[in-house]
């Protein structure tokens, strides 16, 4: 579907982190009163990363760190299904449009 990528370094495999140490990481961030820099050293991760963790868990609670990928499909919300279906439908139309306008030309 999608255009393919060639990866720049394809050794080097994107690091994943459990729930469990997102939580604490962000836990320590805002108890031990240590620097966020000296921090993700001792975690062995980046700084910029333990911030966007903080952020997130500030902003959706215990929704955060849900997973990787899509929610499945009960789980999706009724806006965002309907938002997806709309965007899709949109497409449709806009396609047919041209369709339309491109026979019109040819028969005329």
């Amino acid at each position: 579907m999608g255009k393919e990528r060639n990866k720049v370094n394809p050794e080097r495999k994107r690091q994943q982190f459990s729930r469990e140490f997102k939580l604490e990481a962000v836990r320590l961030l805002e108890l031990s009163g240590k620097p966020g820099t000296q921090l993700a050293m001792e975690l062995g991760i980046r700084r910029n990363m333990l911030y966007k963790w903080q952020k997130e868990l500030s902003a959706k609670g215990n929704e955060a760190f849900h997973g990787p990928g899509r929610k499945p499909a009960d789980q999706q919300s009724e806006v965002e299904r309907l938002k997806a279906e709309l965007k899709r439908v949109t497409e449709e139309r806009d396609i047919l449009k041209k369709a339309a306008a491109y026979f019109a030309k040819e028969l005329g």
